[in-house]
C-alpha cells in the first residue's frame, strides 16, 4: 500500500474508496495529456454544481465523464493483460480478496471510509 489516504492493491490499478476499488488514472498518460484531462475535470464538476437546469446538469456531466475516459478511469481499461475491470465492487468479491483480508483492520476501515 502506498502512503496515500486509501488502500491500493500491488497492481496499481484501483484504490479503495467507500468499500468498493475506483479505477486509478493511466500512469501512461504524458504528463500534458493528463494535466489537460485532470483540468477539464475540474471544470466539468464545477459546471455540474453550479448547473441551473437539468440539460446543463446532463451536458456537465457527460463532461465529466469524458474526462474521467481520457484519464483511463472509465471506458476501456489501461492495462495490456487482459484482465477485466472490477471497478465498483468490493475487494471481497474480487480478485483482491487475499489482498483485502491481509490488510490491518485500520487500512481497511480506511478504504471503508
Amino acid at each position: 500500500m502506498s502512503a496515500t489516504r486509501y488502500p491500493e492493491p500491488p497492481d496499481g490499478r484501483y484504490f479503495v474508496a467507500k468499500g468498493r476499488l475506483w479505477r486509478k488514472s493511466d500512469p501512461g498518460l504524458d504528463e500534458g495529456a493528463r494535466q489537460a484531462a485532470v483540468n477539464d475535470l475540474m471544470a466539468a464538476r464545477r459546471a455540474v454544481r453550479v448547473a441551473r437546469t437539468e440539460a446543463e446538469t446532463r451536458a456537465a456531466r457527460a463532461r465529466v465523464d469524458a474526462a474521467k475516459v481520457a484519464l483511463g478511469e472509465r471506458g476501456p481499461v489501461w492495462w495490456t493483460d487482459g484482465t477485466p475491470d472490477e471497478g465498483r465492487k468490493h475487494p471481497k468479491n474480487t480478485r483482491y480478496t487475499d489482498w483485502w483480508a491481509a490488510l490491518t483492520a485500520a487500512e481497511r476501515q480506511r478504504g471503508l471510509d
